[in-house]
């Protein structure tokens, strides 16, 4: 059964909530559905509105060539002061309504330390064992679909639905992948293909908004539930401009949003923060005091510092005598170098997994010179890749504010080493399964879906921004509730982390909520 569009309000219904969410997307969103029991009267932020049901949805040309869904204002990128188009959407929803569904959860030792080729990727202040319960309640509440078919698993438990079978092409690589020694796994997913779900299982859900609404995302499974309880208000239109403190400057007392040309202002007994991480360390840093000279929780200076996405490689293996017919590619992963290398390498490579089955529109953009037909008739050949590998929180990548306000990225990959081990490992596999031409590319600052890091939680608020629980150090009724938070990021896609965190920490931000009113907000409920 396909959801209903909630509803959402232009002006908020009260002048004073006792949580105020900042963003629907994975970490926004979810927590409003997380909250919407509590009790308290939540309102939850979104700078977009709804993201329309159309034909245009599954159109590769609208999405991919003529750009139909993008919304994001121009970032900069800080090494030369060049203007870029970041992939990053402002719908309800977030990026969720165009990401791949990709709903895995992070192995036990991605928690820990480890060391890396060009030097350690850090511990986390709370381990898998604090996740557990969560990631099983998110993949519940996403729907997830998979299989326990992966050695590096930390889990026993069964998924709340079966894994995708693979498409003939698919399972034919599968085979191929375990004959040279390697063991293929089938790739959790958060679509609903319940009995009597909407999925279809169609050609266009990675990188497409899902006109059916199948699609696992924030907006389907977190916030229209949440509204629909009635607990939940979502005020849509709205960008908010910064968060605002008391005179102490050691409370939040709300936000100040614009709507059109007008401001406005809302009081919150607490405020959480959960724009993405590039969106959540701006929203930080505008919110600037006398009292938070360098941005709202900043004592520590880590506020848009470590931003993290990972490297990344698209991999597009091409056999010219052999059709690859399978509609729904995106069922496959590979887990073989998660935590080793090889003989002239002996570090953590990364990890591989199958994309949305690749059509020549949705290239077009990154081969403009190349014709359609040539386009269309080698998409129709491939096996369509995506590599990647870790990189390392690093200070002197950040997110800063122009002079004019607009967000500036300064970012210098590293660990690329290992990700050209990773390029070379798989390109030699592929070719051994059949595939003669194998084609990889890794993009640039402008992509940035898994991007991370930039409000780092820790236990020391000299090195950290937040507290395990996501609670600002510096600001006790403040949080950030998305993968800003992160401290490292292990190659697996982060989605259900944002998800499961959010809900792990939503009984923290309500009991604050409450803690709040009797420090001289308006009592909670």
């Amino acid at each position: 059964m396909t959801p209903s569009t909630p509803r959402s309000v232009d002006r908020p219904t009260c002048d004073h909530y006792d949580v105020v969410i900042v963003g629907s997307g994975m970490g926004g969103g979810t927590l409003a559905h997380g909250l919407k029991d509590s009790g308290l009267t939540v309102l939850l932020v979104e700078r977009g509105g709804f993201l329309p049901q159309e034909t245009e949805n599954w159109d590769p040309q609208a999405v991919f060539v003529d750009g139909r869904y993008k919304n994001a204002e121009q970032w900069y990128d800080a090494s030369n002061g060049t203007p870029f188009h970041p992939g990053t959407y402002y719908y309800v929803g977030g990026n969720t309504k165009f990401y791949g569904a990709s709903l895995v959860r992070f192995r036990r030792e991605d928690f820990q330390h480890t060391d890396l080729a060009e030097g350690p990727s850090p511990a986390w202040p709370v381990d898998y064992d604090d996740f557990a319960p969560h990631y099983a309640a998110a993949e519940r509440l996403y729907r997830v679909h998979g299989d326990l078919d992966d050695p590096t698993l930390a889990r026993t438990e069964p998924y709340p639905f079966p894994a995708l079978e693979h498409e003939d092409a698919i399972a034919r690589a599968a085979r191929g992948l375990r004959d040279i020694g390697l063991t293929p796994s089938h790739l959790s997913l958060g679509v609903d293909l319940r009995q009597g779900g909407a999925c279809i299982k169609c050609a266009t859900c990675d990188g497409f908004p899902c006109r059916v609404l199948a699609k696992g995302d924030a907006d389907v499974c977190g916030v229209r539930p949440a509204v629909a309880s009635g607990a939940v208000e979502l005020l849509t239109g709205a960008y908010v401009a910064r968060v605002t403190t008391n005179s102490a400057g050691d409370r939040v007392t709300g936000i100040e949003y614009r709507a059109g040309e007008q401001t406005h202002t809302v009081s919150a007994n607490s405020v959480v923060v959960s724009c993405g991480a590039v969106n959540s360390a701006a929203l930080l840093l505008r919110s600037a005091t006398d009292r938070h000279p360098a941005g709202l929780a900043n004592s520590s200076d880590q506020v848009g510092r470590n931003y993290m996405v990972h490297n990344n490689s698209i991999m597009v293996a091409i056999n010219p005598l052999r059709r690859n017919k399978a509609t729904f590619q995106k069922t496959l992963y590979v887990n073989d170098y998660y935590r080793k290398g090889t003989e002239d390498h002996p570090y953590p490579l990364g990890h591989v997994q199958l994309i949305g089955k690749l059509q020549g529109a949705m290239i077009k953009g990154q081969r403009p010179h190349l014709p359609m037909w040539a386009l269309n008739a080698a998409t129709r050949r491939s096996i369509d890749w995506w590599l990647f590998s870790e990189d390392l929180p690093d200070p002197a990548n950040r997110v800063t504010l122009r002079a004019d306000g607009a967000i500036q990225v300064a970012w210098t990959p590293n660990n690329l080493a290992t990700h050209r081990v990773l390029v070379r490992e798989m390109r030699r596999l592929l070719r051994k399964l059949g595939y003669p031409i194998v084609i990889s590319e890794s993009p640039g600052i402008e992509v940035n879906s898994h991007q991370a890091g930039t409000v780092r939680a820790g236990m020391d608020p000299t090195s950290s921004v937040l507290d395990p629980d996501c609670r600002a150090h510096d600001v006790e009724n403040l949080f950030v509730v998305d993968s800003a938070f992160f401290p490292s990021l292990p190659v697996m896609n982060p989605a259900l982390t944002i998800a499961a965190n959010a809900l792990r920490v939503a009984p923290v931000i309500a009991q604050t909520a409450r803690r709040s009113a009797s420090a001289g907000a308006r009592p909670a409920r």
